[in-house]
């Protein structure tokens, strides 16, 4: 008999026991699994959630190509819808390594010759040419067409691949380096980066278009099937409140300002529409070519910024930053300035409209020997001039700058209402013109208490007269709109029109008033004042034959800074009797090598006298002699050419003399030429039929002279003489302070020069 084991001795804990095992085993197998897959379940949880965007980024760059089309940028036009800024099609060349690399182009020709066409760096177009996992590696931007038509030719010639152009745009500014700070400029992104340019960037700005094709795996383009086209929206355009033909005057004026009077700090200005607060002209100078910004504009610091690097100095790359930055400023928004004694119209105006001053006050000046003691203040304040004007009548003081007089005014106003009027003209806001970078004023503590105290006393008193604070040129400016225009203190604005890239009027700007300031009653007595401080006080400078000018002179120190420096300045009204523009004239720091006595008087009215000459017949606004200024001026010539000897003597009506050359029956030249300004009882120089006299003489050095010098020395030498400025060249401290031909210039006999007559008997500290 078969005997088997006893299966049931143990049997049920051996089966235990395997399970057990057999559990653990699957649990040690089910953690190696979990820790297999986590970091699987992890990773595709990265790549299909956190880096979604990345990897899909990725696949679409691998399977497309992307060209940018580039929005054309809005156009800047002038009031007169001249262009002043303007794009044009440029293109950008950018290389291809990959396809370089694969048709084993030879990377040292390509980059021989696209450094000679394109001025580039060899360089760093090898280290470009080089990147075999890119596709796109810029060259050059915003190349020429005729430039990019040279890189055309290469590749043509040499079968070249992987060199690629694309449309841009480049930012074109035609009348180079007119109104160069207003406007601004763009960078190379052609995003704006000042003046206008950046402060509209948004508007001028338009959206790119996009066109996107497919590509195989080799980075070719495929077939236009795959083609994606997104257009580009072209940007807006402005029209301004500028004029480039009265930017241009008030640019020619200060240039000349700044070579006759050797100004070393450069000289600015602008021209207002009194009624409505549009900005005519801006400038600051010295000033800079946009198309080349970073170029320096002006030729003595050019020069002496070269010599600094021909030399290695290492202060060389901070002063090229500093001199750039320089040129870009728009120093009539921007920067600060004491006003000086161009603020006596201010205080006058605070003092008339609160009855604090009356058309019958008089006030007696005894200079220097009655000086003005105030509390607070160690110095007395004094006249500039030190003899005294003696007894003056109110509307006197203001034309004869006197100071005594202004700070015994503002302390009969009060520390607090004098307060409440400087921030009802604006000093202590910006005017919010349409420009980057505005400056606020720089005053005194901003409490009402502080003026109450004996130094605040002290401050209101010198501050009637501009001192001890600064303000910006557009904000006096806009206070001498109010003070003529009837009392309304407006806006400035620079921005006429906005316009949409079919060119239609989307935004229409009008003028903004702010606040009525004084009343009609004292902004008329303004006015009567202000043309006498020209007529007769320290403005007698600015007189223009045939229009009635108002203004106010000055003259500040740079109290912030310990030198000597001073700045002058000029501001004016024209025709002072319907006022329509304000002019600002500001030269910072004339050299006292010129032997003039230094002040707005003598320096700054001249430049508004020729700046308002220009401007004012271009206005339509004709001039309207007096009795006096008509047997002071000077005659038109008429012309003469091709007429009898008869009809010559005719057409010249006794006027002037008559010489005669040659025996001919007609007029076949004449001397000066036709249209030609010159006094009444000049020789007029008519040939008949003889050649005209050609020859040359040297242009002496007038400034100084007498009218009567200068133009028997310019008879003697064959020329003649338009005088301009003041009017009363009869008197002996009226001598000539310009002329418009340099001196030691050659010039033909018979060439008109443009003399500018100035007295200078006349002060304004």
């Amino acid at each position: 008999m078969e005997t088997y084991p006893n299966r049931k001795k143990g049997g049920r804990s051996d089966f235990r026991a395997s399970q057990t095992v057999l559990k653990r085993i699957l649990v040690v197998m089910l953690i190696c699994g979990i820790l297999f897959f986590v970091p699987l379940i992890v990773q595709l949880y990265k790549v299909q959630i956190v880096n979604h965007g990345k990897y899909e980024a990725m696949a679409i760059d691998q399977q497309t190509l992307e060209y940018s089309l580039t929005a054309s940028r809005g156009t800047i036009y002038d009031r007169n819808k001249k262009i002043l800024a303007y794009s044009a099609s440029a293109e950008k060349i950018f290389l291809s390594p990959l396809e370089i690399a694969e048709h084993d182009q030879d990377i040292d020709l390509i980059a021989t010759k696209l450094s000679e066409i394109l001025g580039a760096d060899y360089d760093s177009i090898v280290s470009k040419a080089k990147k075999t996992y890119s596709q796109y590696e810029v060259v050059a931007n915003k190349v020429d067409q005729s430039v990019a038509d040279e890189v055309r030719r290469f590749i043509s010639d040499y079968d070249i691949y992987g060199i690629h152009m694309e449309e841009t745009s480049k930012r074109y500014y035609p009348y180079s380096s007119l109104a160069a700070q207003v406007i601004g400029f763009v960078g190379t992104d052609n995003y704006g980066l000042s003046g206008i340019e950046a402060a509209y960037d948004d508007t001028l700005n338009g959206t790119d278009g996009l066109i996107v094709t497919a590509k195989d795996g080799h980075g070719r383009e495929m077939l236009f099937r795959y083609e994606q086209y997104f257009d580009a929206e072209d940007g807006n355009s402005l029209v301004l409140t500028l004029d480039s033909a009265i930017q241009f005057y008030l640019e020619k004026n200060l240039a000349s300002a700044v070579e006759d009077f050797d100004v070393l700090n450069g000289a600015f200005g602008l021209v207002m529409d009194v009624n409505t607060g549009e900005v005519l002209g801006m400038a600051s100078l010295k000033s800079f070519d946009p198309n080349k910004p970073n170029e320096i504009g002006d030729q003595k610091v050019r020069d002496f910024l070269n010599e600094l690097k021909e030399v290695g100095n290492e202060e060389y790359p901070s002063l090229l930053v500093q001199a750039q930055y320089n040129q870009w400023r728009n120093r009539v928004v921007n920067d600060t300035y004491e006003p000086g004694s161009t603020f006596k119209s201010i205080t006058m105006a605070i003092a008339l409209e609160e009855n604090i001053v009356s058309l019958s006050d008089g006030y007696f000046c005894s200079g220097s020997t009655g000086s003005m003691y105030i509390g607070g203040r160690d110095e007395p304040i004094t006249c500039w001039k030190k003899a005294g004007h003696g007894q003056q009548t109110l509307a006197q003081t203001l034309a004869n700058s006197c100071n005594p007089a202004f700070a015994t005014y503002a302390l009969r106003i009060g520390g607090e209402k004098f307060y409440d009027y400087l921030e009802a003209f604006g000093f202590f806001d910006e005017t919010d013109i349409d420009l980057p970078g505005e400056s606020g004023s720089i005053f005194w503590p901003d409490t009402k208490s502080f003026v109450s105290s004996e130094i605040g006393q002290a401050s209101l008193a010198v501050g009637s007269f501009g001192q001890t604070f600064k303000i910006t040129p557009i904000q006096l400016a806009t206070a001498y709109c109010s003070i003529v225009n009837g009392g309304y203190l407006l806006k400035p604005y620079l921005i006429k029109q906005v316009l949409d890239s079919d060119g239609n009027v989307i935004q229409d700007n009008t003028p903004t008033v702010v606040r009525q300031v004084i009343s009609e009653q004292t902004s008329k007595t303004m006015r009567e004042m202000l043309e006498l401080v020209v007529s007769g006080g320290s403005g007698k400078n600015a007189q223009l034959s045939g229009y009635r000018i108002g203004g106010k002179t000055g003259t500040s120190e740079k109290i912030d800074q310990a030198t000597d420096d001073l700045m002058v300045s000029f501001y004016g009204i024209a025709p002072i009797d319907n006022p329509q523009i304000v002019v600002a004239i500001i030269l910072d720091t004339p050299s006292k090598a010129t032997g003039l006595y230094i002040s707005g008087g003598i320096m700054a009215a001249p430049v508004a006298s020729s700046l308002f000459a220009d401007i004012l017949p271009y206005l339509g606004l004709d001039p309207s002699y007096t009795e006096t200024e008509l047997a002071t001026k000077d005659i038109v010539v008429p012309d003469l050419i091709g007429k009898s000897l008869d009809d010559a003597r005719a057409a010249l009506d006794n006027k002037f003399s008559v010489r005669i050359v040659g025996n001919g029956e007609f007029v076949t030249a004449q001397t000066p030429n036709a249209l030609s300004e010159i006094p009444a009882g000049s020789t007029v120089i008519v040939y008949l039929g003889e050649q005209k006299d050609t020859r040359t003489v040297e242009m002496p050095n007038l400034v100084g002279w007498t009218a009567a010098r200068v133009k028997a020395e310019l008879t003697y030498l064959g020329l003649y003489m338009h005088k301009t400025g003041n009017i009363n060249t009869d008197l002996p401290t009226v001598v000539a302070c310009r002329q418009s031909v340099a001196a030691g210039k050659e010039v033909e006999v018979g060439t008109v020069i443009e003399v500018q007559f100035s007295d200078t008997n006349v002060g304004d500290r």
